[in-house]
């Protein structure tokens, strides 16, 4: 009796079953599958920035309106990324290791589509690249086909690709010098260990045509060069520990470095303020205005955040206005608006976008970190 009343309610849940398996199964089959859908990126405005997390990936925000606008997946390695708004593209120099952090090692420059901000193509390069946020360790020449990129082994030398072409040129031995500023001409300058700069200029084929050095203009013992100068129209600026800015510009065949001015007063120094941070300078074109991070940390406080941020008028050499900060900053980036706007990466880890009018902040992005930032047009 026990096996057939088993038995029975076997047959009773195997009929249940599939009778609802019967209704249920017109019903499914109705049912589409999901299409996973894709987006293009808007139009960005000259308030748009990159911010580089912790991990490697740049994320694209509005420092005008705190929204973020995408994502580019880049590897922990990769130093800054090359817009190339002509083409359509940004390039980024990364490195790949087979399990993670270590493993074989692979280093290349990725074509990301501009739209889509997804890779198209890889160029593979020498295995030297400098895997530190800097935004002038990779170059677009002017002749918008040449890509330089700096390396560190610690030997330092930079990889030239055609990227038309998704060819490795070569690569360029330059000891003792760092950095690719870009200069009219198919060249760049870099920053040498012993004071001066170096020029480097490449022919149509993207092999080096010919260098040259200029004299010395700083001790690196007593005063040296920050290693973060910024693009102006004329060239480009570089900053001194001491708070002394220097025009660089090259002038023919000519590199041309201006006479200095302070950024500190005799009292401002007494009273040991200094310029520091990691990414600590800014500039607005337009206004002609120079931004930067200061500590009261006194000498060799370059790596010390900020926790104001002095604004000069460049052209007259003097301070106009601060910006205080509830919270110290690590890293600057200022939007080329009509009404500028200066973003710092706080101690916090939040962003916070300051209005330099009212000198005030305006709005804060949380849960991104306090990593490098860059100018998503490559302002």
């Amino acid at each position: 009796m026990l096996i057939q009343r088993g038995l029975k309610r076997v047959r009773w849940r195997v009929a249940t079953f599939l009778v609802w398996a019967t209704v249920s199964l017109p019903v499914q089959a109705d049912i589409k599958p999901e299409v996973v859908g894709k987006e293009e990126l808007n139009p960005p405005t000259a308030s748009w920035l990159l911010v580089r997390d912790g991990l490697g990936a740049f994320y694209i925000f509005d420092a005008d309106d705190g929204n973020m606008q995408g994502l580019i997946s880049a590897t922990p390695f990769t130093p800054a990324i090359e817009p190339n708004f002509a083409n359509g593209e940004f390039y980024a120099a990364e490195s790949y290791y087979a399990r993670g952090h270590r493993g074989k090692r692979s280093d290349v420059v990725t074509v990301y589509d501009y739209k889509t901000l997804t890779p198209k193509a890889e160029i593979d390069i020498p295995n030297r690249i400098a895997a530190l946020p800097f935004r002038q360790y990779i170059a677009l020449m002017d002749d918008e086909e040449h890509l330089a990129v700096f390396n560190l082994t610690p030997a330092q030398s930079v990889s030239i690709v055609n990227i038309k072409q998704h060819t490795f040129v070569g690569e360029i031995s330059t000891p003792g010098c760092a950095l690719i500023l870009q200069t009219a001409g198919n060249g760049f300058l870099q920053i040498c260990g012993d004071g001066r700069l170096q020029l480097i200029r490449l022919d149509d084929s993207g092999k080096e045509a010919d260098r040259s050095r200029s004299k010395q203009v700083f001790n690196i013992e007593e005063d040296p060069f920050f290693d973060k100068p910024i693009p102006t129209p004329e060239g480009w600026l570089v900053i001194s520990y001491e708070g002394k800015v220097f025009d660089v510009s090259v002038r023919g065949e000519e590199i041309f470095v201006s006479d200095p001015w302070p950024l500190l007063s005799e009292a401002e120094s007494e009273a040991n303020w200094r310029p520091g941070g990691g990414q600590f300078v800014g500039y607005h074109k337009q206004m002609d205005l120079l931004f930067v991070l200061m500590n009261a940390e006194g000498g060799f406080s370059h790596d010390s955040a900020g926790t104001e941020v002095w604004v000069y008028n460049r052209a007259e050499q003097r301070k106009i206005g601060v910006i205080p900060m509830a919270v110290a900053g690590a890293n600057l980036f200022v939007a080329q608006t009509d009404a500028p706007l200066v973003t710092v990466s706080g101690t916090d880890r939040q962003l916070h976008v300051y209005d330099v009018a009212t000198a005030r902040e305006i709005r804060t992005i949380a849960e991104v970190g306090a990593g490098y930032m860059q100018g998503f047009n490559n302002e």
